[in-house]
C-alpha cells in the first residue's frame, strides 16, 4: 500500500514539476501561418551553481512533501492503534525515521550548498 501511495505521489509531483518548469515555449513568426516553436535553454541562462541550486530546490520540495505524507501516515498508524503495542511501535518508528530522513536530507543540502559556494568563491 505504501508503495502505491509513493508511486502515485511521485507521478503527481513529476507532473507538477513538468508543468511549472521554466521551459516556456514561445511562438515565432505569424501565428496564422505554420508557426515554429522554440524552447529557451535553461542551462545557458545561469551558472553551474544556479542550475544545481534549482535542481536541489525542486528535489527538496518533493522530499519535503514526501516527509509530510510519512508524518501523517505515522500519526494515523499511531492514532488508530487502539492499544495494540505493535501498531503503536510501528507508528512511532515511522515518525522517528521520517524525522531522521528530514535531518539527513537537510544536512546533505547544507553540505552541497557549502561545497558549491566554496568552489564558486
Amino acid at each position: 500500500m505504501l508503495k502505491k501511495i509513493f508511486l502515485s505521489f511521485v507521478i503527481i509531483a513529476s507532473f507538477f514539476l513538468l508543468v511549472n518548469s521554466s521551459l516556456a515555449a514561445t511562438k515565432v513568426n505569424n501565428p496564422s501561418q505554420d508557426s515554429t516553436v522554440t524552447l529557451s535553454n535553461p542551462i545557458a541562462a545561469g551558472s553551474f551553481q544556479i542550475v544545481i541550486g534549482s535542481v536541489v530546490s525542486q528535489i527538496l520540495g518533493v522530499v519535503g512533501a514526501l516527509a509530510l505524507l510519512m508524518f501523517i501516515y505515522g500519526g494515523l498508524v499511531w492514532m488508530t492503534a487502539a492499544g495494540n503495542d505493535q501498531k503503536i511501535t510501528q507508528g512511532k518508528n515511522i515518525l522517528m525515521w521520517a524525522a531522521i530522513g528530514l535531518l539527513v536530507i537537510f544536512s546533505s543540502y547544507a553540505l552541497v550548498r557549502f561545497v558549491l559556494e566554496t568552489i564558486g568563491a
